[in-house]
């Protein structure tokens, strides 16, 4: 079996998504997801000009070389669009052995490692009724884990909050949007958010937060400090990840469990977090850190020092990775919990999927392969539609974390 077409469709139903199509001389092709939140067109220009015509003529099944080949063989290694792309290639050429083999992921990996996947929901409101009203929603809803965010008073945005009542898409068209951000006035109102979750539904459920790269350490350590009665599951990505050492100063004043890795690209940008244990939780996901292959090799590394796995699941990485996410997730010894906040109607129309959802647990379903395929004719129906990720600037208008 051979390579002789590799295709990178882009489409935008509801967001854009880049997807490739790697197609072999039997007929039996594999898709994998190559999407790259608010820089879809570099991964796609990398993907048609450099990757594609590299892969016509290999056998698919050679995986791992391809994947070393991909690699080493650019010499610059690394970085987000190159990792997207060779996990887009990877997770085709992962299902296209499932398809050949008449078997699941999650089989072809070593089988299930449990009954079914643990996800968490996204809780937002514009002020703290509102938010306790969407958890009250998700608790109905079967959820075991709920992530909660928050407006501030007196600040005019705030990360995770919908602005309407959809699945929440930061990206904006039109340019870049610049929100503003109080690090003072967030440490002051978030622990009361927290506070009124349990004194409204008591601790039966997992509480997670995300403070998305806005704080110091030290701030960070003093936010985990003060929320450590209300018992969180997590608290995301407290500070920039590019100085891992930071993460030592969290980690001496707080026992309130760390999650981070979603802008992670490879096992070298949480190394030292896992091996000297200073986060809980490794939040990569397989679209941008270079595929099953490679998140497979953080995941038992983590392992060795009793960190969990959380993939990020937003909404902008397409259906094609959160149905290999499932699998990997139904497999991987380590587990700890997958993101899941869904797609819009239409994503989910040009991504046929096998996966399945029940009261707060997924199964990715046993189709061969990663279950999900395109729709490549509804997909041109939504054509590229550019859209930008946010910046964020404090009150006095320093550029800060968004």
């Amino acid at each position: 079996m051979k390579i002789v077409r590799a295709d990178v469709i882009v489409t935008c139903p509801g967001r854009n998504f880049v997807t490739l199509k790697v197609v072999t001389d039997e007929g039996v092709y594999g898709i994998g997801d190559a999407t790259l939140n608010g820089r879809e067109l570099a991964v796609a220009a990398y993907l048609k000009e450099h990757v594609c015509p590299l892969l016509i003529g290999r056998d698919p099944g050679r995986i791992e070389d391809i994947w070393q080949f991909l690699y080493k063989g650019a010499y610059w290694r690394r970085g987000p669009v190159t990792m997207t792309a060779i996990a887009a290639v990877d997770m085709a050429l992962w299902d296209i052995l499932g398809k050949v083999t008449g078997m699941p992921l999650y089989k072809l990996l070593g089988g299930a490692s449990r009954d079914s996947v643990m996800v968490y929901g996204h809780a937002t409101g514009r002020d703290i009724p509102e938010a306790l009203d969407r958890y009250a929603e998700h608790i109905d809803q079967g959820y075991q884990a709920i992530r909660i965010q928050c407006g501030v008073p007196n600040m005019r945005s705030v990360y995770g909050v919908s602005k309407g009542n959809g699945v929440y898409e930061p990206a904006t068209k039109g340019g870049v949007e610049e929100q503003s951000w109080s690090t003072e006035k967030y440490l002051d109102f978030v622990p009361k958010l927290f506070e009124a979750v349990r004194d409204r539904f008591g601790f039966g459920t997992h509480l997670l937060h995300d403070a998305h790269h806005r704080l110091t350490p030290i701030e960070a350590a003093r936010l985990g400090k003060a929320v450590e009665p209300y018992r969180l599951f997590w608290i995301e990505d407290p500070t920039p990840a590019e100085n891992q050492e930071g993460f030592r100063l969290i980690r001496e004043h707080t026992v309130t469990p760390i999650a981070v890795g979603e802008v992670f690209n490879s096992i070298w940008d949480c190394k030292q977090l896992i091996e000297e244990q200073l986060i809980d939780y490794i939040r990569a996901t397989l679209t941008h850190a270079g595929g099953i292959t490679h998140l497979r090799r953080i995941a038992d590394f983590a392992s060795l020092y009793q960190v969990r796995t959380g993939c990020h699941g937003a909404s902008d990485l397409s259906p094609v990775c959160m149905g290999a996410a499932l699998h990997f997730d139904l497999w991987v010894p380590n587990f700890g919990v997958q993101e899941y906040m869904g797609f819009p109607e239409a994503a989910l129309e040009v991504f046929p999927h096998a996966w399945q959802f029940d009261r707060g647990t997924m199964h990715p379903g046993d189709v061969p392969g990663h279950g999900v395929d395109i729709d490549e004719a509804l997909a041109a129906r939504y054509p590229y539609d550019p859209a930008y990720l946010p910046v964020a600037r404090l009150e006095d208008g320093t550029l800060w974390n968004w």
